[in-house]
């Protein structure tokens, strides 16, 4: 039984795919030789695996030596055309593996032997694949006839490595490259064949089956013949998917969904589920790596801010940086449980000029001094201005013992003032990048009812999500929930040298009653303000 690689293999230029810009250009050689009677007589083939480098060469020496050639389109009925098709048969076609005639020797055979006329057709053809492997006195042996060869004679070689040729030989050779060839064009063939064959493949299963072939044709239809015999004469994406061990879409993007949103307890369940299925570890990494590499450009298509896109990319970047750990590792799942727990935190990360900005500046302010210790009994502390808690006094060691009611409830510390907030802000849907905010201050204060936040103007590009969301009454409900009275978020800049920022005309509309009031009835949020005129 014939193999769909072997049944479907090129015959003619026109049959290659993928493979324009070579294919042109042997033609024009074929129609030139046909008009002059001359050809070049030395050829390099250089490319990846199953492009098509051999099917070539032997479609030149068929299209040399029909009976209407030199010709891009052999007739097929001649004899040198039939021989052509078996040229192990055929004693003017000659392939040799250089993989297995490596040596010295054999390269000087080989060149005795091309003293030899051909027996039948108008050329003898040489076709050397894996060119590389030959040694380099085996190259030297060989460059003085590739260089000017008999005028029957003619060299086809193919290679996949094509840096280990050496350059005396690339320069007396014509050098044809064998690009990988696009899913689209191999989908398109494979689509061809399943009509040929009357096999029956559901959508979206050869896109697999296409893209599993990395470019190469001869290995996409070996993966097709697999999955036809494992469907039952039918092309199953399911099938497709357990021959080739590739996780379902559906557990891709939830992972990618976890990813965003930074939830860490969905990525390990997804990891014991994929440890469960015996998913292959490096198939799951490559997929969800493309499906980041998607979603990246549907973000800079869709023209995102530079911190929407940073963040894809910071998480894109790690998940690439963790590939070859994974393919060098014993423990691959604790290496993919790993990198993807990290992924998840990039986006609530401060940016280290933020920290650093935060540590070093702050806003003027009056010095403060210790309270004064009462002499008599213990009195009520004044309310401190900001949300640093003072101590309350410590009563005089003559004053007589007695039960104390308990001080009144003081603004929250501000270390606990921040972690409260984080929180809460990593609860809002689709806004958990703002938990970082409260860490990025410089100054935080509850000032009821109003939450003061003070950054560094440096900081504000990456906090414009929290500036533009100040008046979102779900962030408020949030916060509320935590701060019992809010009813107010202010956040401002140090924008000028004393500190001060210039109010906006945006920023009086967020805070407008009737524009809040609006925003509770409907439930809406805030994505843009304008001026316009």
């Amino acid at each position: 039984m014939t193999t769909l690689a072997l049944k479907y293999r090129p015959r003619l230029l026109s049959d290659l795919v993928g493979q324009e810009g070579s294919v042109k250009a042997l033609a024009n050689a074929l129609k030139r030789a046909k008009e002059s009677g001359r050809i070049h007589q030395a050829y390099l083939f250089a490319g990846v695996r199953g492009t098509g480098k051999t099917s070539t060469a032997r479609i030149l020496a068929r299209a040399l030596n029909c009976a209407e050639g030199p010709t891009a389109t052999p007739c097929g009925v001649c004899d040198p055309c039939r021989a052509a098709e078996q040229p192990d048969s055929s004693l003017d076609i000659v392939e040799i593996d250089a993989a297995s005639r490596a040596s010295v020797a054999d390269a000087r055979a080989l060149r005795e032997q091309v003293q030899t006329r051909p027996a039948f057709c108008r050329y003898r053809v040489y076709i050397i694949d894996e060119v590389h492997m030959l040694s380099t006195e085996a190259f030297n042996a060989l460059l003085k006839v590739i260089e000017e060869p008999p005028p029957h004679a003619i060299f086809v070689l193919a290679t996949t490595e094509l840096q280990d040729v050496p350059d005396t030989i690339k320069s007396r050779v014509q050098i044809f490259p064998f690009r990988l060839i696009p899913v689209g064009l191999i989908e398109g063939r494979l689509k061809h064949v399943c009509e040929q064959e009357g096999v029956e493949a559901e959508s979206g299963s050869l896109r697999l089956v296409a893209e599993a072939g990395q470019g190469s044709m001869r290995d996409a239809l070996t993966i097709l013949d697999r999955v036809i015999a494992a469907g039952d004469g039918k092309v199953l994406e399911e099938a497709v998917r357990e021959q080739l061990g590739i996780v379902s879409a559906h557990l891709v993007q939830g992972v990618m969904s976890a990813l965003a949103i930074g939830d860490t307890a969905a990525l390990v369940e997804a990891c014991r589920e994929l440890n469960e299925q015996g998913a292959d570890w490096a198939t799951f990494w490559r997929e969800l790596v493309l499906a980041f590499r998607d979603r990246l450009e549907q973000e800079a298509r869709a023209a995102r801010g530079p911190q929407d896109l940073l963040r894809w990319a910071r998480m894109l970047q790690l998940l690439l940086s963790r590939e070859r750990d994974l393919r060098d590792s014993s423990l691959p799942r604790v290496v993919v449980e790993l990198a993807l727990v990290t992924a998840a935190q990039l986006p609530h990360l401060a940016p280290l000029d933020a920290l650093v900005s935060g540590a070093a500046v702050r806003p003027p302010g009056p010095p403060t001094s210790p309270p004064p210790v009462p002499s008599r009994a213990p009195q009520a502390a004044p309310a401190p201005e900001g949300p640093r808690r003072v101590p309350p006094a410590t009563p005089p060691a003559h004053a007589p013992a007695r039960a104390q009611a308990p001080p009144p409830p003081g603004p929250p510390a501000p270390a606990q003032l921040r972690m409260a907030c984080s929180e809460a802000l990593r609860a809002v849907p689709g806004l958990r990048v703002l938990g970082t905010a409260p860490q990025m201050a410089t100054d935080l204060r509850w000032e009821p009812p109003v939450l003061r936040f003070r950054f560094p103007g440096n900081v504000r590009q990456t906090l414009q999500d929290l500036e533009r969301e100040q008046a979102n009454p779900h962030v408020l409900a949030a916060l509320a929930a935590v701060l019992p009275g809010l009813r107010e978020l202010e956040v401002r800049f140090d924008d000028g040298p004393a500190g001060t920022q210039a109010e906006r005309p945006e920023d009086r509309l967020r805070r407008e009653p009737g524009f809040q009031e609006l925003l509770r009835l409907s439930g809406g949020e805030v994505l843009e303000i304008r001026r316009e005129g």
